[in-house]
């Protein structure tokens, strides 16, 4: 749980200033779950250019309650919280101050939007809130006022939270409830899981990684490794101690950051998954008679491929589709041993290459046609799919063939600029399986749309 955070004051020396506004946003790594906003009167003047700023003037105080007034609920509502603010140590210290004047002594773990940003984005121009936040298409209201400052920089961390690649933020806040003896048990773990489309993740009692997955339903998912009973159930019922989670709305955002993730991350229990799960790959051999013809192979990274596969089935069940599509000769392709025709040109689906009765540069024209519908290099894209909630949708960039990362935007917010949309994107590694996984991904599903551009 996190107290994100944003602290006006009356400017002056160092340690003598006075809040003026404060602003708490309780934040569960998903959502606001709890909110706490006021004027508060500092007991001392502002600083001229302090009220030029923010707008906030020594009238509009006077009625305002005093910081012992408001300090239990201030400690209520970071009870058990990372506090995270922009700038943290600015803030943190204000506030310790005026604890500290009250004899009271306010301690709590904390995450500064600043330093993250600087690691998660590197190469940005500014890392000052306003200018940050506008670079990255998120908007802002009430700019200077604790308020605004304070949701600003809530949309600014969950941004953070999903480039968070190293789960670093997620593990430091496992780390917290370890301190705290916290030892839930599993039917309460599976009880604050969403029954929606995601990635989770599952802690040890040390905070760190020991698997990562993906479900259309979390709950029900995590629920089937609680209740296994193969080796790998069992250890994760054994070592489990927490699990967290990302809602992703879309499917294919799920695969591609679980790819990802365990790729970096290396969890112990997916071991399987580090390595690449396309195991077979199809390819263009040109034949003895001149023939192209597309054979399914074991997957070579020396080799170019056309499009890999999870299994062998997977890719004849593909190919099978695609000879027929293109009227290609089964036989030629190695989906028929027999010494003369094809079954195709048996029943006249076939025009006769497997006997010479079609010339070879008739043939590969077809097979072209194929390799051009499947060439994955040009491709520039955006997928457009589900959201997270019913008024949201997310899209995939795809530039050049490279996967540059995704997105969700509101229903009245148009996607049709490329431009607009990079600036919202988060991006993403193109690693070695995210080809792959958009192509089998598109092959299997329907999205709600594919424009390219």
């Amino acid at each position: 749980m996190y107290a994100i955070l944003d602290i006006e004051t009356t400017g002056g020396q160092y340690n003598e200033e006075g809040i003026t506004e404060i602003a708490i946003y309780k934040f569960d790594g998903h959502e606001v779950v709890d909110q706490f906003i006021s004027l508060v009167n500092p007991e001392k003047p502002i600083q001229p250019f302090v009220v030029k700023l923010t707008g906030i003037n020594n009238a509009m105080l006077r009625s305002a309650p005093k910081f012992y007034e408001l300090a239990k609920r201030i400690i209520e509502i970071t009870e058990d919280c990372i506090v995270v603010a922009h700038n943290a140590s600015f803030d943190y210290r204000i506030l310790q101050m005026e604890f500290d004047r009250l004899g009271y002594k306010f301690i709590r773990p904390t995450l500064c939007t600043v330093e993250l940003s600087q690691k998660l984005i590197p190469g940005m121009p500014s890392y000052s809130l306003g200018k940050l936040v506008r670079s990255l298409g998120i908007p802002v209201a009430d700019r200077h006022r604790a308020s605004g400052d304070a949701m600003a920089t809530v949309r600014l961390f969950k941004l953070l939270l999903s480039k968070d690649l190293e789960k670093e933020i997620l593990i430091s806040s496992i780390k917290a409830d370890i301190k705290k003896g916290l030892s839930p048990k599993l039917l309460d773990i599976v009880e604050n899981l969403p029954s929606r489309t995601g990635i989770y993740y599952i802690h040890n009692d040390k905070g760190d990684l020991i698997y990562i997955g993906k479900s259309k339903n979390i709950k029900k998912r995590v629920n089937q490794h609680f209740t296994g009973t193969s080796s790998k159930s069992k250890k994760i019922q054994r070592d489990v101690f927490a699990v967290t989670f990302e809602e992703t709305g879309s499917e294919l955002i799920a695969l591609l950051k679980e790819s990802e993730e365990i790729k970096i991350n290396k969890p112990i229990y997916n071991r399987a998954q580090r390595k690449s799960i396309f195991q077979w790959a199809l390819y263009e051999v040109l034949d003895d008679n001149g023939y192209l013809s597309l054979q399914l192979q074991k997957a070579d990274g020396r080799k170019k491929e056309i499009t890999s596969f999870t299994s062998i089935q997977e890719g004849k069940n593909f190919l099978f589709k695609m000879t027929e599509k293109y009227n290609l000769c089964q036989k030629i392709n190695g989906l028929f041993d027999t010494k003369n025709s094809c079954f195709q040109y048996k029943i006249k689906e076939c025009n006769g290459a497997c006997i010479g009765k079609e010339s070879p540069d008739t043939y590969n024209e077809r097979v072209e046609e194929f390799l051009n519908e499947m060439k994955f290099e040009s491709n520039n894209m955006v997928i457009v799919d589900r959201g997270r909630k019913l008024e949201e949708r997310s899209a995939i960039l795809i530039e050049n063939g490279i996967y540059k990362g995704y997105c969700f935007f509101d229903l009245n917010y148009q996607v049709n600029n490329i431009e607009v949309l990079k600036n919202i994107l988060i991006p993403m590694q193109n690693n070695r399986d995210t080809r792959n996984i958009i192509q089998s991904f598109l092959r299997k599903n329907k999205v709600m749309k594919v424009m390219k551009f």
